[in-house]
C-alpha cells in the first residue's frame, strides 16, 4: 500500500489521553501496510493561550517572535505523539516545519507555502519509521527565520506535504465525523456529505465552513489530492473531497443538487460614502486596502445620485483587519475623496453552495423566500455559478441556517451530527 498522510487538529490531541489514542490509530495504519506520515496542531487551545500570554507581555508583539513563541505548540505535539508510538512498539521521528521542508515567504503570521521539500522525511518513512511533522509552521526562504500560516495552517501542511511525497490520500482528522450540510452546532439534523468536488469545498470553506481551510482546499485541488475528512474519535467513514465522485460498494456516490449552507460571522461591513462616481474611483479604493495586505470578501457598489454624482461602495472582511483598513483609508482620504466611513461588525454572512444551482430554476428564490418566511432581512447580495450569499444582522444568523438548510430538504431524520471535542475542528 501507498503513503498516507495524516493531519490531527487541536481537539484531537488535547491531553493525554488524546495523544495516546491517535498514537494506536496512526500505529493502525501501519500495521495495514501503509507509510505513515503525521502532521499535527497544537494541544487544544495552547496557540490561543500563548497568544494570550505573548499580548501580556507587549501590546503589539513583534511578528517574528510571535512566530517563534506560537511554533512551540506544534513542539510539544509532535514530541509527545512521537513518545506515545515508540511506546506501542514501533519506531517514530518527529520533525519542526523548517525540518520538514516547508518553505515559505516571508510575512509573519500569515506566511504562504512556497515549496516543499521533503527529503529528511522520505528517508525517514522509507527506513520504515512513522514521521510526526509540527504543523501550521515553516521556514522563510529569505530570511531563515521560523514563519507560522496562519489559523488553521496544519490543514494547508498536510496537503502540501501530500502533494510533495505523492501520497495516495490526505486524511483531516477532526472531532466531526466529516464535512455536514451545515454547521452542527447550529443545524442539530444537519448531514454528513459522503462525496463532495473540490469546487463546493472551496465555496464552503471561503463561506465560513469551519471543517476545512479555504488553502487547504486551494492546494488539494491544485495538485489533485483527495481528502478523506473524518473523525479520529470514531471509527466512521467520513467525506471525501476530490475531482471525481467515490463509489461505496457497487454504488457511485453523486453530487447533490445543493452541497449545503455555511455561515461567517466573523466579518465586517465596511462602507465608504461619498465617493465620486468616475473611473478608477473604486481602483483607489481597493488599491489602498491591498497595499495594506487585507483581503476582502463581498463588494457592492450603489447607483450614482444624479444630483450629486457620488456613490457609496460596500465591502466585507474579516473583523481583525476593520481596524487597520479604516486607517489605511483615512489616510488616503484627500487622495480618494470620500465622505466618511462606516464600519458595522454586527453583521453575519448565509451562503447557499451547490453545483447544480446554475442549471436548475428556482433556487435563488426558493432561498430568498426561506429567508424572507423567517423574517431576516438582507443588507448585501454576491452570487456566482455555484454560490448565493448574503449579509444580515450577527443575530439573525442561526435562525437564517436552519430556514434555508430546512427550505432546500438537507435536513436529515434524526440528530446525526455528533461534536466529539466540541469545536467542530
Amino acid at each position: 500500500m501507498g503513503l498516507v498522510v495524516q493531519k490531527y487538529g487541536g481537539s484531537s490531541v488535547a491531553d493525554a489521553e488524546g495523544i495516546k489514542r491517535v498514537a494506536k490509530r496512526i500505529v493502525e495504519a501501519k500495521k495495514n501496510g501503509h507509510q505513515v506520515v503525521a502532521v499535527v496542531s497544537a494541544m487544544g487551545d495552547t496557540t490561543d493561550e500563548l497568544i494570550d500570554l505573548a499580548e501580556q507581555v507587549s501590546p503589539i508583539p513583534a511578528g517574528r517572535e510571535l512566530d517563534m513563541l506560537l511554533t512551540a505548540g506544534e513542539r510539544i505535539s509532535m514530541a509527545l505523539l512521537a513518545m506515545a508510538i515508540k511506546n506501542l512498539g514501533h519506531n517514530a521521528q518527529s520533525f519542526t516545519g523548517s525540518q520538514a521542508g516547508v518553505i515559505t515567504d516571508s510575512v509573519h503570521n500569515k506566511a504562504r507555502i512556497i515549496d516543499v521539500t521533503p527529503g529528511r522525511i522520505k528517508t525517514s518513512v522509507d527506513e520504515g519509521n512513522i514521521a510526526i511533522v509540527a504543523g501550521f509552521q515553516g521556514v522563510s526562504q529569505d530570511s531563515k527565520d521560523i514563519t507560522t500560516l496562519g489559523r488553521g495552517g496544519s490543514d494547508t501542511t498536510a496537503v502540501a506535504l501530500a502533494a510533495a511525497l505523492d501520497a495516495e490520500v490526505c486524511e483531516i482528522y477532526t472531532d466531526v465525523d466529516g464535512v455536514f450540510t451545515a454547521d452542527p452546532r447550529v443545524v442539530s439534523r444537519a448531514r454528513k456529505i459522503d462525496w463532495i468536488a473540490f469546487e463546493d469545498m472551496l465555496e464552503l470553506a471561503a463561506s465560513g465552513s469551519k471543517v476545512l481551510l479555504h488553502r487547504c482546499v486551494e492546494y488539494a485541488r491544485r495538485y489533485n489530492i483527495p481528502i478523506h475528512v473524518r473523525s479520529s474519535f470514531s471509527g466512521l467513514q467520513g467525506t471525501w473531497v476530490s475531482s471525481a465522485p467515490r463509489k461505496q460498494g457497487d454504488k457511485q456516490v453523486e453530487q447533490a443538487l445543493i452541497s449545503g449552507v455555511a455561515h461567517d460571522t466573523s466579518e465586517a461591513k465596511v462602507t465608504v460614502v461619498g465617493v465620486p462616481d468616475k473611473p478608477g474611483e473604486a481602483a483607489s479604493i481597493f488599491r489602498t486596502i491591498a497595499n495594506a495586505e487585507i483581503n476582502i470578501d463581498m463588494v457592492v457598489q450603489n447607483v450614482s445620485a444624479a444630483s450629486t454624482g457620488l456613490t457609496d461602495i460596500s465591502f466585507t472582511l474579516p473583523k481583525t483587519e476593520g481596524r487597520r483598513a479604516i486607517d489605511a483609508l483615512e489616510k488616503n482620504k484627500g487622495t480618494i475623496g470620500f465622505d466618511s466611513l462606516r464600519y458595522d461588525d454586527q453583521i453575519g454572512k448565509i451562503s447557499l453552495v451547490g453545483a447544480g444551482m446554475k442549471t436548475n430554476p428556482g433556487v435563488t428564490a426558493d432561498f430568498f423566500t426561506a429567508l424572507s418566511d423567517a423574517g431576516v432581512n438582507i443588507e448585501l447580495i454576491s452570487t456566482s455559478e455555484i454560490r448565493i450569499s448574503v449579509v444580515t444582522r450577527k443575530d439573525d444568523v442561526p435562525e437564517a441556517v436552519r430556514a434555508v438548510h430546512s427550505a432546500f430538504g438537507l435536513d436529515s431524520d434524526s440528530d446525526e451530527a455528533v461534536i466529539y471535542g466540541g469545536t467542530g475542528r
